[in-house]
């Protein structure tokens, strides 16, 4: 069996770490391990935006790929690319890997003709991935797509070490690039109004994605006097980012939109709790471990329901082993990325 996978330039930059770059390199690993013929394309271009250059080189690789054939895309790229993607819908055998709908971004970056052209797009696919149960309910409620297209792969985790946690609960982590749709500026916010408590928080993730957001984000930290207490750490892979989790006592994921999550489930196989915004498919990825939440969720873009979780969690020693213990179970039944690999496999082949 062999599938042509077309992602966007830099996907498997270490520099550039994305949960949907991480996503893609971990199904084409694991697709080749089950005896798939993968044959990656990448394409240059500001993906998700959409100019003349970009579309002839996707164009370019479709182009070379024979009839018949199966081509897994990127949503990043599939998107806003109607023109060069039609052209080839009726020859090629075309399966979309849709990380994030463009309609549901949180954000101002997509036009009218970019959601015009993902509609067409999904519309014409032979099948949708998508990496949780909500974003699935999102693309049957926004597009015609009849439900046996649509297929959801949820991202698998590693195994790791549990962290051993401190015995005040004080060490905050939040990992995601820093840009508006992740709300580490409601996480800062927040922390200002328990500046009497014990805490220290580590903010992970690279600046360029956002930068104008990342600027101010450092302003608020300054102009609140949380420099000394609110580290950013910038980008973190491998070996460091492991140590990172090691070290916390709780995750926080303050997003404003979250297709998944895997922050989520990777703090998780670390033993960590998680407090998150209930939005989009984070209540999926933080789950349950015996009917209990492994965590905590708060209303989206309230940087108020965000200090009342994170006053709790400091201030109850109890609540905190509840939501460890809880965290530990759930541990013990996260899938790894085979499960992911063989669930895009099963889309690739549906009939």
């Amino acid at each position: 069996m062999r599938v042509h996978v077309v992602v966007p330039q830099g996907f498997d930059d270490p520099g550039r770490p994305s949960g949907g770059n991480g996503y893609d390199r971990r199904v084409c690993a694991g697709l080749a391990e089950s005896g798939w013929e993968v044959r990656t394309h990448t394409v240059a271009g500001a993906w998700p935006a959409y100019d003349r250059a970009a579309g002839a080189g996707l164009a370019r690789v479709l182009t070379a790929v024979p009839d018949g054939a199966t081509v897994l895309v990127d949503g990043l790229v599939a998107s806003p690319a109607e023109t060069p993607l039609l052209s080839h819908a009726r020859r090629l055998r075309l399966v979309v890997l849709l990380h994030m709908p463009l309609a549901t971004a949180a954000d101002d970056r997509h036009d009218a003709a970019a959601l015009r052209s993902e509609r067409a797009v999904l519309g014409a696919a032979a099948g949708v991935v998508v990496t949780s149960g909500w974003a699935r309910g999102e693309v049957l409620t926004r597009f015609a797509i009849p439900a046996e297209r649509v297929h959801v792969a949820r991202p698998g985790v590693d195994r790791a070490e549990a962290a051993s946690g401190t015995s005040d609960g004080g060490e905050l982590l939040c990992v995601g690039a820093l840009a508006r749709h992740k709300g580490q500026d409601l996480l800062v916010d927040a922390l200002a109004g328990l500046a009497e408590r014990d805490w220290r928080c580590l903010l992970v993730g690279p600046p360029h994605r956002d930068p104008v957001f990342a600027e101010r984000l450092r302003a608020r930290i300054a102009c609140l006097g949380l420099e000394g207490r609110v580290r950013l750490a910038g980008t973190l892979t491998g070996a460091a980012l492991d140590r990172a989790y090691a070290g916390a006592d709780l995750l926080v994921v303050p997003s404003r939109s979250e297709t998944y999550g895997m922050v989520v489930t990777e703090a998780l196989a670390h033993g960590l709790p998680v407090l998150a915004s209930a939005v989009g498919g984070l209540p999926e990825a933080l789950g349950f471990a015996g009917g209990t939440r492994p965590g905590l969720l708060v209303a989206p873009d309230d940087p108020a329901a965000v200090r009342v979780a994170l006053a709790a969690w400091l201030g109850d020693e109890r609540h905190r082993r509840r939501l460890r213990a809880a965290a530990l179970r759930r541990r013990s039944g996260l899938d790894g990325w085979d499960r992911t690999a063989r669930d895009v496999a099963a889309a690739l082949t549906a009939p």
